[in-house]
């Protein structure tokens, strides 16, 4: 049926309207907190970000952040928001001091959208500034003012107080995980040397910059000793380490640029074109920068992101100096660290083993890898083995960050995946069986093992995460043992062989419901057993309880709801404390009787549902 389309269609909405009808195109996606990139971490980063801008200028030396389910605060004592302006700051879009770069330069935030969009996704939403000897207080609900209180005289040092409660109607169920936010907490003090942050009590600071963040985040000893070079408006540590890929933290004005940008692909490129140099050999680029560990943050006025989020710098030209960029970048680490190597012959000598050790696993594989991608090829991966979305059918990475492919087990599950999808962004990659164990096996496997191959072909990650074709990678296996073992298996693919693609938040488990609980009038979907508890109490004592245990059980119709835009996912972490190879060794590798042992100790029995 045609539908009509008038004047009637046509709809304007105020601006808190349109952040709150659209809260995606401001803070990303919602999330329940289960994710680094949710929502909820995003409205702590926009309030901060502003409390950064101030240190940076040279005003307030300490942060005091208070984060709990129920209020988020943060007090800095930087200048203070003007009085006059304390409510249009807060309130008013396009509106803030960071037009004016004589206020702020090098900011992270530029265009007076992001404090709007924490205070109208907030139920409540508090803002008080400190400034010479007076204080100016307002509340908000859901963007709304509420009450607005006169100038006070005060004895407070100069600052800005905020707090929020994100609003439960947008963020619906959600718990901070405060191991994210201790990340992001830390990822602030490493970029700004002198600065003291207390979060919920805890202080953090940083005297060594870059230096400590990588020392924080490796999970295995350098093969050197991080190299720390500092110039003006630009900061890198670099180091190798024994894993597979490559690792970076990229930063801009002290913003985690996460998808990396301008500046990153300067530095990939640099470090290749100096390290060639310095030893006088055509290295292949794969080889100097595979295993490697790197950090970099650049400097720059009215840098231009690629969304509101700031996850990729999009900027060409490095103020004030004019020069690009990427001249900046490859300039600095032309002349810095090639000053470091020709001072520093036991780095020298390491990296040139490393390089060469990398070398020659890539000449031993290379004709393997040459039969696996024709192999790929003839099992016509796009239809026997990966059922793609729209945004690749094209075959390239573009429109990646929107895409997300589910890693399923056999046919049932994969069939009701397949159905029940967004054919435009979320593809299906059906596995036959169970991986192969891959631990203690050399990379050579990956070619030679079919399921293994295609499964990297399918994500594209040969050559590294800069091809990676999904953002998301979703392992969506059944809820019982069969399905927790593939689960085990492919994560131990993953750890070693592209441990990049879990350190850089790409890798997450589907959480499907155990429980269906229902009468003729309603139904509820139970993750857990608390859930399922909750749900008998509110239905009924005419309840019925369905247990699933296997995706397949699951209709497509119902499935749709599972993985649309309330989907639930568990994100694969690494934290510091978590050895590579010791997590592989005890979980995967041939110490039975000590497995056996953690296993029975830590055995939960589940009462079956009648």
């Amino acid at each position: 049926m045609e539908q009509n389309y008038t004047e009637d269609n046509i709809k304007s909405l105020s601006p808190i309207e349109h952040v709150r009808t659209r809260p995606g195109m401001y803070i990303g996606k919602l999330g329940d907190g289960k994710s680094s990139d949710d929502g909820i971490y995003v409205l702590l980063k926009e309030v901060l970000d502003n409390s950064i801008d101030e240190y940076m200028m040279g005003h307030g030396k300490t942060i005091e952040v208070k984060v709990t389910d129920e209020l988020v605060s943060i007090r800095d004592f930087g200048r203070g928001i003007p009085l006059g302006k304390v409510v249009d700051v807060v309130s008013k879009m396009n509106t803030g001091g960071k037009y004016d770069s004589r206020a702020f330069k090098k900011s992270v935030g530029l265009n007076g959208v992001g404090t709007k969009a924490v205070n109208f996704l907030s139920s409540r939403f508090e803002v008080c500034s400190f400034r010479e000897a007076e204080a100016k207080r307002a509340i908000f609900q859901r963007g709304e003012l509420i009450e607005e209180f006169d100038n006070t005289p005060s004895s407070e040092k100069n600052g800005t107080y905020v707090s929020f409660v994100p609003d439960e109607t947008i963020f619906k169920t959600y718990h901070f995980n405060m191991e994210f936010v201790e990340s992001m907490i830390k990822n602030y003090v490493y970029l700004n040397a002198g600065l003291t942050i207390i979060l919920n009590g805890e202080r953090y600071l940083s005297k060594n910059g870059l230096l400590d963040l990588l020392t924080e985040n490796m999970n295995e000893e350098p093969l050197y000793p991080i190299i720390h070079l500092k110039g003006i408006d630009i900061e890198i540590a670099i180091t190798h380490g024994k894993h597979y890929g490559e690792e970076y933290y990229s930063f801009t004005n002290g913003q985690h640029t996460t998808q990396g940008g301008t500046h990153l692909v300067a530095f990939r490129e640099a470090i290749v074109k100096t390290i060639r140099e310095f030893y006088n050999k055509n290295f292949e680029p794969a080889d100097i920068r595979t295993s490697i560990v790197a950090a970099i943050n650049l400097k720059v006025e009215e840098p231009m992101f690629e969304s509101q989020t700031k996850t990729k710098l999009g900027s060409k030209d490095m103020e004030p100096d004019g020069r690009s960029i990427r001249n900046f970048v490859v300039d600095f680490l032309k002349q810095e660290l090639d000053n470091y190597l020709h001072k520093n012959s036991e780095t020298t000598n390491a990296l040139l083993e490393k390089i060469i050790a990398s070398e020659k696993e890539r000449k031993a594989i290379s004709g393997v890898q040459k039969i696996a991608r024709e192999r790929a090829k003839q099992v016509s991966l796009h239809n026997r083995k990966l059922r793609d979305c729209k945004i690749h059918f094209n075959s390239t990475t573009e429109g990646a960050e929107k895409a997300c492919i589910f890693i399923t087990e056999g046919d049932s599950a994969s069939g009701s995946i397949t159905k029940a999808r967004d054919v435009k962004s979320q593809a299906v990659f059906s596995l036959k069986g169970k991986p192969l164990n891959s631990y203690g096996l050399t990379k050579k496997i990956v070619y030679t093992n079919e399921e293994f191959n295609l499964l990297q072909a399918a994500l594209n990650i040969e050559e590294g995460l800069d091809t990676l074709r999904y953002n998301k990678v979703i392992i969506a296996t059944d809820a019982d043992v069969d399905g927790m073992h593939i689960r085990l298996l492919l994560i131990t693919f993953f750890l070693q062989f592209f441990p990049d693609l879990i350190k850089n938040n790409h890798l997450f488990i589907l959480e499907t419901p155990l429980f269906r609980v229902r009468n003729k009038t309603k139904t509820i979907y139970c993750y857990t057993d608390e859930e399922r508890q909750r749900a008998i109490i509110e239905i009924g004592k005419q309840a019925e309880i369905t247990r699933f245990k296997g995706l397949g059980e699951i209709s497509p119709i119902e499935f749709a709801a599972f993985i649309g835009e309330n989907i639930r996912l568990e994100q694969v972490t690494l934290k510091k404390y978590d050895n590579i190879e010791q997590l592989l060794e005890f979980y995967m590798g041939k110490n039975t009787p000590i497995r056996q042992g953690f296993i029975v100790n830590n055995l939960k029995i589940e009462e079956e549902i009648a």
